[in-house]
């Protein structure tokens, strides 16, 4: 059977591969270009599981988000050359798409198929790592930031007792300003309130550790020795509080502070509800 040119275009079109190799193909199946595109899929698949052993730590993190819901979805790749690719691009889009309708927290076998048939496309190995959906409730504002060409994603959720308050530029800018901090800073915790005890009493025991190795704690008050605990306590949560550390736009503030002021610009109080990060390989 003669194999032409248009059938040879047709069937890249469809798998992506080589027109050496849809000729082959065509070649192998006696023109079935049906048998042709199954036989280029198996040979993509065996090609991707080759590589499974190989790490997967670049990738991007798809967003699709609105003012009151916003979806991620993190698929790793094994080179940031084909993270940039167009077919992987909008297979992540696709995706995000459809965790933003459907409100997932979790892959579904749909989702990790469309990830495998990319995969067998490209022959490189994929992976969706992660898909999570918030919404915002009454009275409240999702804003999402995307950073380093995708290689971050944040959300946050910020409440008004004045919902009104919420459609004002300059509080839509304010939340975005909290977004692009979650994405500089990774806070561990939304306040000390929200931080398991356990976790808390664990590095206060390690600090403790520290100090009994110091040899400039010797000889010092056990009250003093508190007193340096709690100081070195209070330094760390303050790292890692999102309330408590310092301002992305004006380290003279922290983010609680900034937040009342923006608030009383607004006419109205401010608070944040929740925040999410996602970062690739993360």
């Amino acid at each position: 059977m003669t194999i032409t040119a248009q059938d040879v275009k047709a069937l890249r079109e469809k798998t992506g591969a080589g027109p050496m190799e849809c000729k082959k193909a065509l070649e192998e199946t006696n023109g079935d270009a049906l048998a042709a595109e199954k036989l280029l899929k198996e040979k993509g698949l065996a090609a991707v599981e080759k590589r499974a052993g190989r790490a997967a730590n670049e990738g991007k993190v798809f967003i699709k988000a609105d003012a009151k819901k916003a979806a991620f979805a993190e698929i790793a790749t094994e080179t940031d050359f084909v993270a940039r690719n167009p077919d992987f691009t909008a297979m992540g889009e696709k995706i995000a798409g459809i965790v933003y309708e459907k409100g997932l927290q979790e892959p579904t076998e749909e989702l990790v198929g469309f990830v495998t048939d990319i995969a067998v496309k490209i022959r490189e190995k994929m992976e969706l790592k992660r898909v999570k959906c918030v919404s915002a409730g009454s009275g409240e504002l999702v804003e999402t930031y995307s950073h380093g060409d995708g290689k971050i994603g944040v959300a946050v959720i910020v409440a008004s007792d004045k919902p009104d308050a919420l459609l004002k530029p300059e509080v839509k800018e304010f939340a975005h300003d909290l977004a692009l901090h979650v994405a500089a800073f990774n806070p561990t915790a939304l306040s000390r309130d929200s931080i398991d005890p356990g976790f808390i009493k664990e590095q206060s025991d390690i600090f403790l550790a520290q100090m009994s190795q110091d040899p400039a704690m010797e000889g010092k008050p056990d009250k003093v020795k508190a007193g340096i605990l709690q100081g070195k306590l209070n330094k760390y949560l303050t790292s890692i509080c999102f309330l408590d550390q310092a301002f992305v736009k004006d380290d003279k503030l922290t983010v609680a502070k900034a937040l009342d002021e923006a608030g009383k610009k607004a006419g109205a109080k401010l608070s944040i509800k929740a925040y999410s990060y996602l970062k690739v390989g993360a």
